[in-house]
């Protein structure tokens, strides 16, 4: 567990440094353009790699070692940063150079959280996993919660000039700290022969489809992993949808200031559920726990729709997100847990990009609902106008609160069903053979 934790330390430092100067970036394209679209554009370009890239990150994380990927996903970071640095220095920053970049330093942090990931059962005995696992939580949740403050208050301070030396300097933290540890190597699925001796050629790229298949292969023939997966994959959806609209809604009665404090209340719960899992986590009754706490979402996602009331949504949104943090916290673990570490690369590289596809759709799906069907039926002299109206309410922001409704019973009625499928209640009573790394751990 301390190497897990010298590893910890050293990134949740260059989190806060990669955070503030995407924010800062993204303010400067902005005040730089004067337009939405190229400031949505970059954006875009944060989030297409893991959509893209995790499937074949994962291969290559199973191949490579693990500290060695960590350390040189860090430093390609390091010297993106730098060489925006200098541009900015020079006066020859341009708005395309810095999509580039970005794309460039998403890319490189997908293989860095897979090799971060696969290493914790390397690196933490499995009834410390929750712990491991709340500890990231943490630090991402702290992130959210100052980055924005912090940033703009150091742009103004020290300007971009100053951001993106502190983001250097952070990185240079990640790194020292990486040399510091060992993490341990593992045995191969493959034989030593196959190992030494890559194909090239064709060969090769028949080889890295196979492997590429490989994490479906896997996952179909798991169903306890695949039914997690698919439970996982529809909250994520469902909480796309909810984050997306949030706003909107509480815009239709309530002041952006108001929505503001209500979105630092949320992230206070995600903490929460992060220290949770953190501090008080353990190995029983993961299962139960993520339907448990699947249920409290739901019902929290009905709250925020049942009535135009800044108490009831504060305390939904509160809810809601310690709720799912703990469900995506826990469910981490269990796959941590359960799949072999020799194959997590490409396991977890399909199971990303499964989760990072489903985010883009709900973003797709959130206007036409909205616009075209739930806003229409509130609205003054609607359809349900006088009927669903009297209850949640008519006028801007209640048709999205009539849907917030309609995907809290949604989701409730799905984590049921899931609760209700053997296979998925299995991974409860499942205890994962510990490896000789890992009955080491057990020691420590």
């Amino acid at each position: 567990m301390r190497a897990f934790l010298t590893i910890w330390s050293g990134q949740f430092v260059s989190l806060i440094g990669s955070g503030i100067t995407s924010f800062a970036l993204d303010l400067w394209v902005y005040q730089q353009t004067g337009s939405v679209t190229q400031y949505a554009l970059i954006a875009l370009f944060n989030v297409i790699p893991p959509i893209l890239i995790s499937p074949i990150a994962g291969v290559f994380v199973d191949r490579w070692d693990r500290r060695s990927t960590i350390v040189g996903s860090d430093f390609i970071a390091a010297i993106c940063t730098g060489f925006v640095a200098v541009l900015f220095f020079a006066g020859n920053l341009q708005v395309w150079q810095v999509a580039v970049v970005t794309t460039l330093i998403s890319t490189v942090s997908v293989f860095q959280r897979l090799a971060l990931t696969t290493s914790t059962k390397l690196l933490v005995a499995d009834k410390n996993l929750e712990n491991a696992v709340g500890l990231t939580q943490i630090s991402e949740s702290i992130g959210s919660l100052v980055v924005p403050a912090l940033a703009g208050t150091l742009v103004l301070l020290v300007k971009m000039e100053g951001v993106l030396l502190i983001d250097f300097a952070t990185y240079l933290v990640s790194l020292f700290t990486l040399l510091l540890v060992k993490i341990p190597t593992h045995l191969p699925t493959t034989n030593t022969a196959e190992v030494e001796e890559q194909p090239q050629g064709w060969a090769a790229f028949a080889a890295l489809r196979s492997e590429l298949g490989f994490g479906w292969e896997y996952t179909l023939a798991h169903p306890d992993i695949l039914s997690l997966l698919i439970y996982f994959t529809v909250i994520n959806f469902l909480i796309g949808l909810v984050s997306l609209l949030l706003v909107p809604m509480v815009l239709g009665f309530l002041s952006s200031s108001a929505a503001g404090s209500m979105l630092t209340i949320g992230g206070i719960g995600s903490l929460f559920g992060g220290l949770l899992l953190g501090f008080f986590g353990g190995a029983k009754y993961r299962i139960t726990k993520i339907m448990f706490f699947g249920v409290c979402l739901g019902l929290s996602i009905i709250l925020a729709g049942i009535q135009p009331s800044s108490i009831l949504i504060t305390i939904a949104i509160f809810v809601g997100m310690l709720s799912f943090s703990l469900i995506n916290g826990i469910s981490e673990v269990l796959f941590i847990s359960n799949v072999p570490v020799e194959v997590q690369g490409r396991v977890f590289g399909l199971q990303g990009m499964i989760a990072a596809s489903s985010l883009p759709i709900a973003y797709l799906m959130a206007g036409p609902l909205t616009d075209w069907i739930f806003e229409p039926l509130l609205a003054k002299n609607g359809a349900l106008a006088d009927t669903v109206g009297r209850v949640v309410g008519v006028g801007a922001g209640r048709g999205i609160a009539l849907l917030f409704i309609v995907l809290g019973i949604l989701q409730v009625a799905v984590t049921l069903y899931a609760y209700s499928y053997r296979p998925l209640r299995k991974l409860d009573s499942f205890i994962p053979p510990l490896s000789s790394e890992n009955s080491e751990l057990e020691n420590e």
